[in-house]
């Protein structure tokens, strides 16, 4: 027998191509689309309050930010899915908010460094004008500190694509789960851990480059 045929099976290969593509990949897809938004959102709101909230209401903010951000995102989804799934029926939806809260965390740094990156400048002519915080905040501070992160915003988008298949902790269908699936039923994981990486590659590679262009731009 050619050892080769034993290492890579080209049938084995197109089986599961579809299931990782169709299956796993939209799961994988669906669950960074959803968590890199919340964490955009949460993430922009928690570097607000930390800027300009009393240090009373800051204070705890930073302590549960430091916390969640210190701690492994495999040991925040296991304990997530034991204390929330005999309330939430979706285990996508823990896994989710997991994701999404985890980088929220690191979005908010960013987010912070931009707001801070605004030139004092731009805030002493916001209360020359006497435009209340709010406007301040919406319409001086925020369109440039988002413009000054979209670049390392973008990285912590890929970084939690690459993430995703910690949701195999929780049992989520993602790609890497469907690979793991395909491997035990068939006794072949070569071609589907292997298909698994190259489909991660060939949506991240492209995103980074892109990313990159982004920066360039903008600096």
């Amino acid at each position: 027998m050619n050892p080769t045929n034993t290492w890579w099976s080209w049938d084995h290969a197109f089986a599961v191509l579809p299931d990782l593509l169709l299956q796993g990949f939209r799961m994988t897809l669906l669950a960074t689309v959803l968590g890199t938004l919340i964490a955009l959102v949460l993430g922009l709101i928690v570097a607000i309050i930390r800027r300009s909230a009393p240090a009373i209401i800051a204070t705890p903010f930073t302590w549960v930010v430091e916390f969640i951000r210190m701690t492994p995102l495999v040991v925040q989804l296991v304990f997530a899915n034991l204390v929330l799934s005999p309330y939430v029926d979706s285990t996508l939806a823990i896994g989710i908010w997991v994701l999404g809260i985890h980088y929220m965390t690191y979005m908010a740094e960013v987010y912070r460094a931009g707001i801070d990156s605004v030139p004092t400048g731009q805030w002493e002519a916001a209360t020359a004008l006497s435009l209340p915080q709010s406007r301040t905040w919406r319409a001086v501070v925020i369109p440039q500190a988002i413009r000054n992160t979209l670049p390392a915003l973008g990285n912590y988008a890929i970084s939690m694509f690459k993430e995703t298949p910690f949701l195999v902790v929780i049992y989520i269908p993602e790609i890497v789960r469907v690979a793991q699936q395909y491997g035990s039923t068939h006794f072949r994981y070569t071609e589907a851990i292997t298909l698994a990486g190259l489909i991660f590659l060939a949506a991240s590679y492209p995103t980074s480059l892109l990313i990159r262009k982004l920066e360039k731009k903008l600096a």
